[in-house]
Protein backbone atom coordinates (compact mmCIF):
# COMPACT_ATOMS: atom_id res chain seq x y z
CA UNK A 1 0.00 0.00 0.00
CA UNK A 2 1.43 3.10 -1.03
CA UNK A 3 1.70 6.55 1.88
CA UNK A 4 -1.32 8.07 1.95
CA UNK A 5 -1.98 11.71 3.39
CA UNK A 6 -4.36 12.51 6.15
CA UNK A 7 -6.12 15.54 7.04
CA UNK A 8 -5.13 17.12 10.20
CA UNK A 9 -7.76 15.88 12.89
CA UNK A 10 -11.21 14.20 11.42
CA UNK A 11 -11.41 10.55 12.00
CA UNK A 12 -9.96 7.26 10.39
CA UNK A 13 -12.39 4.48 10.34
CA UNK A 14 -11.16 0.81 10.14
CA UNK A 15 -13.50 -2.10 8.74
CA UNK A 16 -12.52 -5.26 8.99
CA UNK A 17 -9.75 -5.91 7.25
CA UNK A 18 -8.34 -2.82 8.19
CA UNK A 19 -8.64 -4.03 11.69
CA UNK A 20 -7.26 -7.31 10.90
CA UNK A 21 -4.44 -5.55 9.24
CA UNK A 22 -3.62 -3.75 12.43
CA UNK A 23 -3.96 -6.36 14.68
CA UNK A 24 -1.40 -8.42 12.33
CA UNK A 25 0.82 -5.86 12.15
CA UNK A 26 1.01 -5.08 8.70
CA UNK A 27 3.58 -2.56 8.69
CA UNK A 28 1.74 -0.57 6.05
CA UNK A 29 -1.55 -0.18 8.22
CA UNK A 30 0.33 0.39 11.45
CA UNK A 31 1.89 3.02 9.60
CA UNK A 32 -0.74 4.74 8.79
CA UNK A 33 -2.89 4.56 11.94
CA UNK A 34 0.36 6.10 13.23
CA UNK A 35 0.36 8.67 11.14
CA UNK A 36 -3.41 9.64 12.11
CA UNK A 37 -2.64 9.59 15.73
CA UNK A 38 0.34 12.22 14.97
CA UNK A 39 -2.36 14.33 12.89
CA UNK A 40 -4.82 14.47 15.41
CA UNK A 41 -6.83 12.15 13.66
CA UNK A 42 -9.15 9.67 16.46
CA UNK A 43 -8.76 5.79 15.15
CA UNK A 44 -12.85 4.10 15.76
CA UNK A 45 -13.97 0.79 14.75
CA UNK A 46 -17.49 -0.63 15.11
CA UNK A 47 -18.20 -3.14 17.95
CA UNK A 48 -19.70 -5.23 14.84
CA UNK A 49 -16.11 -5.03 13.34
CA UNK A 50 -14.85 -6.89 15.96
CA UNK A 51 -16.74 -9.80 15.41
CA UNK A 52 -16.19 -10.36 11.97
CA UNK A 53 -12.38 -9.46 12.26
CA UNK A 54 -11.90 -12.83 14.88
CA UNK A 55 -11.44 -16.13 13.95
CA UNK A 56 -9.73 -18.98 15.71
CA UNK A 57 -6.22 -18.27 14.62
CA UNK A 58 -6.74 -14.27 15.76
CA UNK A 59 -4.25 -13.54 18.23
CA UNK A 60 -6.62 -12.93 21.17
CA UNK A 61 -3.64 -10.73 23.42
CA UNK A 62 -3.06 -8.57 20.40
CA UNK A 63 -6.74 -7.92 19.51
CA UNK A 64 -7.58 -6.98 23.11
CA UNK A 65 -4.27 -4.70 23.19
CA UNK A 66 -4.98 -2.86 19.68
CA UNK A 67 -8.88 -2.54 20.79
CA UNK A 68 -7.23 -0.94 24.21
CA UNK A 69 -5.97 1.56 21.99
CA UNK A 70 -9.48 2.26 19.56
CA UNK A 71 -12.62 3.85 20.41
CA UNK A 72 -15.39 1.42 19.77
CA UNK A 73 -18.78 2.23 18.15
CA UNK A 74 -22.10 0.79 19.13
CA UNK A 75 -24.97 0.12 17.06
CA UNK A 76 -28.37 1.24 18.48
CA UNK A 77 -32.12 0.94 16.76
CA UNK A 78 -31.62 4.13 15.34
CA UNK A 79 -28.13 3.21 13.64
CA UNK A 80 -29.26 0.07 12.46
CA UNK A 81 -32.35 1.08 11.31
CA UNK A 82 -29.97 4.35 9.24
CA UNK A 83 -28.25 1.48 7.93
CA UNK A 84 -30.98 -0.90 6.80
CA UNK A 85 -32.09 2.37 4.42
CA UNK A 86 -28.72 2.80 3.21
CA UNK A 87 -28.35 -0.73 2.23
CA UNK A 88 -31.79 -0.42 0.26
CA UNK A 89 -30.35 3.02 -1.06
CA UNK A 90 -27.75 1.64 -2.53
CA UNK A 91 -29.23 -1.57 -3.89
CA UNK A 92 -27.56 -4.00 -1.91
CA UNK A 93 -28.97 -7.23 0.38
CA UNK A 94 -28.46 -6.72 4.21
CA UNK A 95 -27.55 -10.68 4.26
CA UNK A 96 -24.36 -10.02 2.90
CA UNK A 97 -23.61 -6.67 3.18
CA UNK A 98 -25.38 -5.65 6.86
CA UNK A 99 -22.09 -5.46 8.73
CA UNK A 100 -20.33 -2.84 5.55
CA UNK A 101 -23.29 -1.09 6.05
CA UNK A 102 -23.24 -0.64 9.99
CA UNK A 103 -19.73 -0.03 9.52
CA UNK A 104 -20.60 2.87 6.87
CA UNK A 105 -23.85 3.76 8.83
CA UNK A 106 -20.95 4.68 11.97
CA UNK A 107 -18.38 6.22 9.49
CA UNK A 108 -21.05 8.69 8.50
CA UNK A 109 -21.78 9.82 11.82
CA UNK A 110 -17.53 10.49 12.82
CA UNK A 111 -15.63 13.90 13.16
CA UNK A 112 -15.04 15.14 9.32
CA UNK A 113 -13.02 14.53 7.82
CA UNK A 114 -13.35 10.50 8.00
CA UNK A 115 -11.07 8.10 6.27
CA UNK A 116 -12.47 4.28 5.68
CA UNK A 117 -9.59 1.89 5.34
CA UNK A 118 -11.10 -0.81 3.37
CA UNK A 119 -10.41 -3.46 1.30
CA UNK A 120 -14.40 -3.27 0.10
CA UNK A 121 -13.59 0.22 -1.76
CA UNK A 122 -16.44 -0.66 -4.27
CA UNK A 123 -19.44 -1.28 -2.02
CA UNK A 124 -17.98 1.24 0.77
CA UNK A 125 -18.28 3.82 -1.87
CA UNK A 126 -21.53 2.61 -2.76
CA UNK A 127 -22.56 3.11 1.07
CA UNK A 128 -21.07 6.66 1.78
CA UNK A 129 -20.80 8.30 -1.24
CA UNK A 130 -18.80 11.12 -1.23
CA UNK A 131 -18.99 12.04 2.33
CA UNK A 132 -16.48 9.53 3.69
CA UNK A 133 -12.78 8.85 1.71
CA UNK A 134 -12.54 5.50 1.40
CA UNK A 135 -9.25 4.13 1.18
CA UNK A 136 -8.11 1.09 -0.13
CA UNK A 137 -6.37 -1.44 2.43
Amino acid sequence: MARRKLSHEGTLVLDCEGLSELVGDHEPVVALVAEARKRGMEVVVSALTIIEAAHHRTDKARLAWVLSGLRIVHLGDDEARAASAMLISAGLHGHKYAIDAAVAEMALRQRRPVVLLTSDVDDMTKLCGDKVRVVAV
